[in-house]
């Protein structure tokens, strides 16, 4: 495959600085949305005991990924892609978030977002494959064909099946880790986005799509993750998608409310933007 362009970061990183010490010092507000644990030693060594083929050196694997969440958090996102990929499946999260959120926010062209959303999909397939306990290895396969669906027509993605792939991999991801406010966000924009285009009827009886099941995982995810701009962000998205101008100013004031809130790391910072986006 021939490699892959990655654009720059282009907010001001500074305060995004977790070297050292400062990771696991930061780690449960910046992953209050996706549930992932430390990567410390113990965590990954409790990985190996459940998938010896993926290595043995669980103290330099740990260091590995320490430095790739690094990466991620300032907004090097090709960096914590090579570095979360060099330790394979137990690199995947990073590795799929790092490549998922540059593609979904600093790359051109449906073309190479579909390629880059494929490439992530496969990722997480082989991670779910091999570590069928960790919650991220489900989610970012939703995620990504989530992503993937949203640049296709609707006949499109009914037609790959992609809504039934989605649900499942939520389903799995929330069984797995029920406070995770990222897998609810997307839930929500798996009801949201059906009933938008088929209508709600059809949405409920084929695919058990409901505006309320929306609501109820939006509420859950704002509640989990009040100072996230993703959660306002996507609020605003859901509420456009289920009733049009009918709740536009709810979602202005949603997307106002993402726009103001100060990210703590460079994919708060680009999600804050993209809701300063939609204001204008």
């Amino acid at each position: 495959m021939a490699k892959l362009k990655w654009a720059a970061f282009p907010h001001a990183n500074k305060a995004f600085d977790y070297a050292g010490p400062k990771l696991e010092a930061g780690w449960a507000k910046l992953h209050a949305g996706d549930q992932e644990p430390f990567p410390d030693e113990a965590h990954v060594a409790k990985l190996l005991k459940q998938n010896p083929k993926l290595g043995k050196d669980a103290a330099k694997i740990a260091a590995t990924l320490q430095d790739a969440w690094r990466a991620f958090h300032r907004g090097d996102f090709e960096e914590a892609d090579t570095l979360g990929a060099s330790v394979g499946a137990l690199g995947a999260p990073v590795a799929n978030k790092a490549m998922g959120i540059h593609a979904a926010y600093l790359v051109d062209g449906d073309k190479e977002k579909l390629k880059r959303f494929e490439l992530v999909a496969a990722r997480a397939d082989e991670a779910r494959a091999a570590l069928p306990k960790v919650a991220n290895a489900h989610y970012f396969r939703a995620f990504a064909l989530g992503r993937y669906s949203q640049l296709l027509s609707i006949a499109q993605a009914l037609a790959q099946g992609i809504a039934k792939k989605v649900k499942e991999s939520l389903d799995e991801t929330l069984t797995l880790a029920p406070k995770h406010a990222e897998a609810h966000l997307a839930v929500a924009l798996y009801h949201a986005e059906i009933v938008g285009k088929v209508g709600g009827m059809l949405a409920s009886l084929t695919y058990g799509a409901k505006a309320a099941s929306a609501e109820e995982h939006l509420k859950t995810a704002l509640k989990l993750t009040p100072d996230a701009p993703i959660a306002h962000l996507e609020q605003g998205n859901a509420l456009l998608l289920l009733y049009g101008d009918k709740r536009e100013d709810d979602a202005a004031a949603a997307f106002a409310k993402a726009a103001k809130l100060k990210p703590r790391d460079a994919m708060e910072a680009l999600d804050a933007a993209e809701a300063k986006s939609k204001l204008e």
